[in-house]
């Protein structure tokens, strides 16, 4: 700053100061230096602006790109961030990655006999359970609808993975009170680990859904590890429903 006003006599920027209560807030600053017919400095001209509501405006749309409206959770683009960093991190020191979708069961039956604002404020509570239910290294996100993603990056065994799928049917299985309605909530969990079942995100995220299919088929209400049999009977399917 004091050497681009002594070279060019003129400086802006972002810098943090602090208000007369001692808060710090975040400020616009523009400095002139005044010199006199010999060419030396004799003044220097401030003008700054609070940009506190623009800081705190451009976060929220940060946080709106990243995050679902509903929940707050992380969205499925910030999810796939996470998941390719952690993959890219287990790649290099030889670890694991647990990837568990969850899909609540027959959550479109809430939605059409209590409506969309009951099906709401249960996908809220139900994403603070879930949220309980897992380590602060763990991310769990809203895929769309009534699904969830769980990341667990440095995972020890794949089966830790079912253990933790398990923890969280458990946790929706419990009522919830949503106004004069209790709900009784069960959930689908596919599960697919790196580097056994996909070396890449996509391919992780695509056998855990994979899985999750056949968990409700199988019966609901249970955790499903993705196999390479899933895929071909879904090709099967597939080439029956063409």
């Amino acid at each position: 700053c004091l050497q681009a006003l002594a070279s060019g006599g003129a400086w802006k920027g972002e810098l943090w100061s602090r208000r007369c209560d001692g808060s710090p807030y975040p400020q616009w600053l523009s400095m002139s230096a005044v010199r006199d017919p010999e060419g030396r400095t004799t003044h220097t001209v401030a003008i700054f602006t609070d940009i506190s509501e623009r800081k705190a405006a451009e976060a929220r749309i940060r946080h709106l790109a990243q995050h679902d409206f509903l929940t707050g959770l992380p969205n499925r683009r910030l999810l796939e961030d996470r998941l390719q960093q952690a993959v890219a991190f287990a790649a290099r020191r030889g670890g694991r990655v647990g990837l568990l979708f969850l899909d609540l069961d027959r959550f479109k039956i809430i939605n059409d006999t209590c409506g969309h604002p009951v099906g709401d404020a249960l996908l809220r509570e139900l994403a603070c359970r879930l949220t309980g239910a897992l380590r602060e290294s763990d991310t769990l996100g809203r895929s769309g609808g009534d699904e969830f993603i769980v990341l667990l990056p440095g995972l020890d065994d794949p089966a830790d993975a079912g253990r933790v799928g398990r923890k969280l049917l458990a946790a929706i299985c419990e009522p919830v009170q949503v106004g004069e309605h209790e709900l009784y909530v069960t959930g689908s969990v596919g599960i697919a680990v790196y580097p056994e079942d996909g070396h890449d995100a996509e391919t992780l995220v695509r056998h855990a859904d994979t899985a999750m299919f056949h968990a409700k088929h199988a019966g609901r209400n249970q955790c499903q590890y993705f196999t390479p049999a899933m895929n071909t009977a879904n090709d099967a399917r597939i080439w029956l429903e063409n």
